[in-house]
Protein backbone atom coordinates (compact mmCIF):
# COMPACT_ATOMS: atom_id res chain seq x y z
CA UNK A 1 0.00 0.00 0.00
CA UNK A 2 1.20 3.48 -0.92
CA UNK A 3 0.16 6.69 0.84
CA UNK A 4 0.36 9.94 -1.09
CA UNK A 5 0.63 12.52 1.68
CA UNK A 6 -0.01 16.21 0.97
CA UNK A 7 0.62 18.73 3.77
CA UNK A 8 -1.04 22.11 3.18
CA UNK A 9 -0.91 25.36 5.12
CA UNK A 10 -3.73 27.76 4.24
CA UNK A 11 -4.09 31.39 5.12
CA UNK A 12 -6.47 31.66 8.09
CA UNK A 13 -9.05 33.57 6.03
CA UNK A 14 -9.57 30.76 3.53
CA UNK A 15 -9.26 27.73 5.82
CA UNK A 16 -13.00 26.99 6.12
CA UNK A 17 -13.63 27.41 2.38
CA UNK A 18 -10.55 25.33 1.49
CA UNK A 19 -11.57 22.55 3.88
CA UNK A 20 -15.09 22.45 2.44
CA UNK A 21 -13.72 22.38 -1.12
CA UNK A 22 -11.40 19.51 -0.23
CA UNK A 23 -14.18 17.43 1.36
CA UNK A 24 -16.92 18.16 -1.17
CA UNK A 25 -15.02 18.52 -4.46
CA UNK A 26 -11.29 17.85 -4.64
CA UNK A 27 -10.94 14.63 -2.69
CA UNK A 28 -14.04 12.93 -4.16
CA UNK A 29 -12.86 13.94 -7.66
CA UNK A 30 -9.45 12.44 -7.01
CA UNK A 31 -11.11 9.17 -5.99
CA UNK A 32 -12.95 9.03 -9.33
CA UNK A 33 -9.62 8.49 -11.09
CA UNK A 34 -9.90 4.87 -9.89
CA UNK A 35 -6.28 4.95 -8.73
CA UNK A 36 -6.93 5.46 -5.01
CA UNK A 37 -8.94 3.31 -2.65
CA UNK A 38 -9.61 5.87 0.11
CA UNK A 39 -8.56 9.20 1.54
CA UNK A 40 -8.40 11.07 4.85
CA UNK A 41 -8.20 14.75 5.69
CA UNK A 42 -6.64 15.76 9.00
CA UNK A 43 -6.02 19.09 10.68
CA UNK A 44 -2.80 19.34 12.65
CA UNK A 45 -3.23 20.20 16.31
CA UNK A 46 -0.86 21.96 18.67
CA UNK A 47 0.40 24.22 15.87
CA UNK A 48 0.83 27.97 15.89
CA UNK A 49 -2.04 29.02 13.62
CA UNK A 50 -1.17 32.73 13.43
CA UNK A 51 0.32 32.24 9.97
CA UNK A 52 -2.10 29.61 8.77
CA UNK A 53 -4.02 26.41 9.37
CA UNK A 54 -2.16 23.18 8.56
CA UNK A 55 -3.88 20.14 7.07
CA UNK A 56 -2.71 16.74 5.92
CA UNK A 57 -4.51 14.98 3.08
CA UNK A 58 -3.70 11.30 2.68
CA UNK A 59 -4.62 9.29 -0.38
CA UNK A 60 -4.21 5.51 -0.35
CA UNK A 61 -3.44 3.38 -3.40
CA UNK A 62 -2.62 -0.27 -3.84
CA UNK A 63 0.82 0.11 -5.40
CA UNK A 64 3.43 2.49 -6.77
CA UNK A 65 2.16 1.95 -10.33
CA UNK A 66 -1.21 3.47 -9.40
CA UNK A 67 0.52 6.42 -7.74
CA UNK A 68 2.76 6.96 -10.79
CA UNK A 69 -0.27 6.84 -13.08
CA UNK A 70 -1.97 9.52 -10.99
CA UNK A 71 1.12 11.77 -11.07
CA UNK A 72 1.51 11.36 -14.83
CA UNK A 73 -2.12 11.54 -15.91
CA UNK A 74 -4.07 13.54 -13.31
CA UNK A 75 -1.90 15.52 -10.87
CA UNK A 76 -1.21 18.56 -13.06
CA UNK A 77 -4.91 19.27 -13.65
CA UNK A 78 -5.87 18.60 -10.03
CA UNK A 79 -3.16 21.00 -8.78
CA UNK A 80 -4.19 23.62 -11.33
CA UNK A 81 -7.76 23.56 -10.03
CA UNK A 82 -6.52 24.37 -6.52
CA UNK A 83 -4.36 27.23 -7.74
CA UNK A 84 -7.16 28.61 -9.91
CA UNK A 85 -9.48 28.72 -6.93
CA UNK A 86 -7.14 29.78 -4.11
CA UNK A 87 -4.14 31.32 -5.86
CA UNK A 88 -1.09 31.69 -3.66
CA UNK A 89 -3.06 31.68 -0.39
CA UNK A 90 -1.75 28.23 0.51
CA UNK A 91 1.46 26.24 0.32
CA UNK A 92 1.77 22.50 -0.09
CA UNK A 93 4.44 19.86 0.02
CA UNK A 94 4.09 16.26 -0.93
CA UNK A 95 5.58 12.99 0.26
CA UNK A 96 5.04 9.38 -0.73
CA UNK A 97 5.12 6.60 1.83
CA UNK A 98 4.97 2.82 1.68
CA UNK A 99 3.06 0.97 4.39
CA UNK A 100 5.44 -1.64 5.83
CA UNK A 101 3.32 -3.02 8.65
Amino acid sequence: MIIYNVTVKTEPGIAAEWEQWMKEEHMPELLTTGLFTEYKLCRLLEQDEMEGITYVAQYFCKDIAAYNAYIADHAPLMREKGFNRFGNRFIAFRTVMEVVS
